[in-house]
């Protein structure tokens, strides 16, 4: 299925004069100048036109003033809370997600329109956590945030994927809700909007007892959206692991519940899916034992 291609982080990396150390890339966000030096996000403030520097660090001073025109992108290391925001907002945990990445948010504003930045994949994540929440009004405010700093594609996606979540259960009927979440299944779609979609698609459905149409809609995701995001496969791993295991296919669980560890290390994902594996290998070994004990 073809997808629109996006410019990777490392090439974006590569156009610029110099990178950032080590030391400096594992200093939390940090913009980076055209003249390839660069300084902590946490150290200036912006007003106008310009970064003002707060604290100093890395040679600049207090009271400097850096114009944002010189600003060529952001690099650092990505919060951790992201990831395991995405994965808490996925296992229903929708008040942790929101407590975890409200922080983040807040804190990566200041690179929000600059290539390389974090702030709108966190926005994105609370949107959805918002949704899940049934809470409109910040998801209609939040939407337009993200939507504003990154007008080239005029209304964010996540934008049509959070109305589709708010659908209230008590008041729209089930196939209304799998309509709109399978109508952002489509080619023009970001992958990872049409990834969120087929898991939230799943979930439905196994609400309404479809549990092998549910299935494929977990498995869509590795086979069709690779390139949606290690969290959200890996949720839709632990989900078709937890149903092949039903359907007496543990060996496909199994392979499953390990992609997930892997995908998704240090969230609660990969820890739902460590449990897996170890009841799958208790299961496993107790049949063996049990098949040797049988035979004369």
């Amino acid at each position: 299925m073809a997808r629109t291609l996006h410019i990777s982080r490392s090439v974006l990396l590569a156009a610029t004069l110099a990178a950032p150390t080590l030391a400096q890339a594992q200093d939390g966000t940090r913009f980076v100048l055209q003249n390839g030096r660069s300084i902590p996000i946490t150290a200036v403030t912006v007003s106008g036109n310009n970064l003002n520097v707060t604290t100093a660090a890395d040679g600049f001073n207090p009271g400097q003033t850096i114009p944002l025109a010189t600003v060529d992108h952001v690099y650092g290391t990505k919060p951790a809370g992201i990831n395991q925001g995405v994965a808490l907002l996925l296992t229903g945990k929708h008040e942790d997600a929101r407590r975890l990445l409200t922080p983040i948010v807040a804190s990566e504003k200041i690179t929000a329109k600059y290539p390389g930045n974090y702030w709108v994949e966190a926005a994105r994540a609370l949107l959805l956590a918002e949704a899940l929440r049934g809470d409109g009004p910040t998801c209609t405010a939040l939407g337009k945030e993200i939507s504003d700093t990154t007008p080239e594609q005029g209304t964010d996606p996540f934008v049509g994927l959070s109305k589709a979540l708010l659908m209230p259960a008590l008041t729209t009927k089930a196939s209304d809700r799998e309509v709109a979440l399978r109508d952002l299944m489509i080619e023009s779609q970001p992958a990872d909007v049409a990834a969120f979609a087929s898991y939230f698609r799943g979930n439905l459905l196994i609400e309404e007892k479809r549990k092998p149409e549910a299935l494929e809609a977990y498995l869509t995701t590795p086979c069709l959206y690779p390139s949606a995001g290690l969290v959200i496969t890996a949720a839709c791993e632990v989900k078709a692991a937890d149903l092949l295991l039903e359907m007496k296919r543990p060996d496909e669980a199994l392979a499953l519940a390990n992609s997930a560890t892997r995908g998704a290390p240090g969230t609660v994902i990969a820890e739902d899916a460590k449990k897996r594996i170890e009841s799958l290998k208790t299961s496993t070994d107790d049949a063996s034992q049990n098949t040797e004990s049988n035979q004369p």
